[in-house]
């Protein structure tokens, strides 16, 4: 075993370290020491991913194992890290982005008490080190370990300010969402277990076992884990979880959104690709949602006027372009936007934490305006990341977002028309964000007119590093019709097999053409309509309800969550204390009551118990007659 292959524990033991030091020691600690601390370890977990990357990049691949895990009757199961193309892509990006997040946290939570502070981190470095164990995970189990983990420390970090009500209730409404999505996957871990008797991955997608598996096992089983990750990674209809989500520390959800939780469930399809690509239905259904998903997410958008609900919803919208990408069977252009949404969303959410810092906690986009004058670094990196995600040539969402129409184009023109209109929605929305935030005059209070500033550097850095990403990060993957040659689809080949979806070099210029010429266009309207921007009035029609994001969450309220709480009423009042506690006090009210007549059988009085004793002579004669 190669020599880096031997510390490879340490890329999640490391995390888990600054967690055990930061919160066990969150009282002692400064604030300078527990920002240091917590950044290091991920830094070190960033080193030996980097290292690892350069031996895998060799072609160097192993299956670590640590030791036996579950040992029952048939069923084995290892802990065992896979160390392969795929796994170390996505190690580089968790560590990565996530270092970048650690630092610029150092920056933005200075304000939090000592502990307080000590604590964020620490529920920081949990997370990092829960989504390293589910990407390592040589199989499901260990996968669903690190699945469970990010689902607790998103539990955590949402509601990392639970003296707020609100912020409380969406930690819950997280977590109980991204439940019913765990339930589907463990259901079809038992339904693994019970036809091939493993979840290893070597094992499971081993063209023995798959033949084991009938066209219902196979449909059944992605089915189950696509609902997992249709909760992990917001898709219709488990994705209001995500806008709530915002509740927490900007940094939290820049490290949510951006480079772990949500594209759990992207990773997880990925690596289930030999499964996945036997399920034709599946994938028609992953389609389906992906696109309608992208398409509702993106609608909301253009309303919103909570600049980290913009970035949310964006993010939705985003991740409904991986399915699709992923139900039309190309896995490489999915993990390819993973790539390159990680850099410009990272950036966009860093960059409205370094608005709202700078507007002493204001979120309301129609409360800024004119701030490229007093913070053009935050301003210049912010647009490098809307020119990214907007799909403009020589930036990297170009070439991911390009990759993902073209392969819907190549299954149905239909699909690849709803996909292009979204890509103009995206466009629309996140320049409209721009616009109206970074240019025009200010209209803010005077107070936060005055205390404008630029972020410290802390926070400045990592903008700049991940700007530059967002325009490099896209050229690991350059059509070949640009003259380019795909790296990265050579470099997962061993691992993830896509479709090929083979267009003439001129139908691609064309689609090329197409979507940039709109995009423009999209982006020139939004400049024509905010540039001059007013406080609107309220919105009506349509409108209205786009703010109201199509009262989908008025929906589950009335439909699910009010029944829940009246069956619950029902059993708490009812059943439980009518019912139930009336039953066990009813027990002790009736041992009370009885002991209460018999002791007047104790009267004192001897006459009262020759009586007695008469009585009871005259009853055992009586049965003795009987009987």
């Amino acid at each position: 075993m190669n020599n880096i292959f031997k510390l490879i524990w340490l890329i999640p033991v490391l995390p888990l370290i600054g967690f055990l030091i930061n919160g066990l020691g969150r009282k002692s600690l400064s604030k300078k020491t527990s920002g240091i601390l917590a950044s290091a370890v991920i830094l070190g977990s960033f080193i030996l991913s980097l290292l690892t990357f350069i031996q895998v990049n060799q072609g160097v691949t192993s299956n670590v194992h640590l030791f036996n895990f579950i040992h029952l009757n048939s069923l084995k199961v290892a802990f065992d890290f896979k160390i392969d193309q795929l796994s170390v892509l996505f190690l580089m990006i968790i560590t990565g982005v996530g270092f970048l997040i650690h630092v610029y946290s150092t920056a933005y939570m200075h304000e939090e008490e000592g502990k307080d502070f000590a604590k964020y981190f620490a529920y920081l470095n949990l997370f990092v080190f829960s989504m390293l164990l589910l990407v390592m995970g040589g199989n499901y189990l260990i996968m669903f370990i690190g699945w469970e983990g990010v689902g607790l420390c998103s539990y955590l970090l949402i509601g990392y300010w639970f003296r707020n009500t609100a912020y409380t209730n969406a930690a819950k409404k997280a977590f109980v969402m991204n439940r019913i999505g765990d339930l589907g996957f463990l259901l079809a871990l038992f339904w693994l277990i019970s036809k091939i008797g493993t979840v290893q991955y070597d094992e499971v997608f081993d063209v023995a076992n798959l033949a084991k598996l009938s066209n219902i096992d196979i449909t059944g089983i992605t089915l189950l884990l696509f609902v997992g990750a249709t909760g992990k990674s917001a898709q219709i209809p488990l994705f209001t979880w995500l806008p709530d989500a915002m509740a927490g520390p900007t940094p939290v959800s820049a490290l949510i959104h951006a480079a772990t939780m949500v594209t759990a469930g992207i990773y997880m399809i990925a690596r289930s690709n030999a499964l996945f690509s036997l399920a034709h239905e599946t994938q028609t259904v992953i389609t389906i949602v992906g696109l309608a998903t992208a398409l509702f997410a993106a609608s909301i958008a253009i309303k919103q006027n909570d600049i980290k609900k913009i970035l949310a919803y964006s993010t939705v919208s985003q991740l409904g372009f991986m399915f699709l990408a992923l139900g039309t069977g190309n896995y490489v252009a999915a993990v390819f936007h993973v790539l390159t949404h990680a850099f410009f969303k990272a950036l966009m959410f860093l960059g409205s934490g370094s608005v709202i810092h700078a507007m002493g906690g204001e979120q309301d986009i129609r409360k800024m305006g004119g701030l490229h004058k007093h913070m053009k670094i935050t301003s210049i990196t912010f647009f490098i990341g809307c020119l990214a995600i907007a799909g403009i040539p020589g930036f990297s969402g170009f070439f991911s977002k390009d990759e993902i129409l073209a392969s819907a184009f190549s299954h149905s023109v239909v699909l690849y028309s709803i996909a292009l209109f979204t890509a103009l929605l995206t466009a629309f929305y996140m320049f409209r964000l721009y616009i109206i935030t970074f240019t025009g005059t200010f209209r803010g209070t005077n107070d936060q007119k005055h205390h404008l500033h630029e972020s410290p550097k802390a926070m400045t850095i990592p903008l700049l590093i991940l700007a530059l990403l967002s325009i490099i990060g896209g050229y690991i993957g350059v059509p070949e019709a640009l003259g380019g040659h795909h790296y990265l689809s050579a470099y997962l080949s061993p691992v993830v097999e896509s479709v090929e979806h083979h267009l003439t070099n001129s139908t691609e210029y064309l689609l090329m053409g197409l979507s940039t010429i709109l995009v423009l266009v999209a982006i020139l309207y939004a400049w024509v309509k905010y540039k001059n921007y007013q406080i609107e009035p309220e919105a009506k029609g349509l409108g209205k309800v786009l703010q109201n994001k199509w009262y989908v969450d008025e929906l589950y309220q009335k439909i699910i969550v009010n029944p829940l709480n009246a069956v619950a009423n029902f059993f708490n009042n009812i059943i439980e204390t009518k019912l139930i506690d009336g039953a066990v006090n009813g027990v002790g009210k009736g041992i009370n009551y009885g002991s209460r007549q018999l002791r007047w059988l104790q009267s004192g009085q001897v006459g009262a118990y020759v009586l007695l004793m008469v009585i009871g002579i005259l009853i055992l004669f009586f049965i003795q007659l009987i009987l």
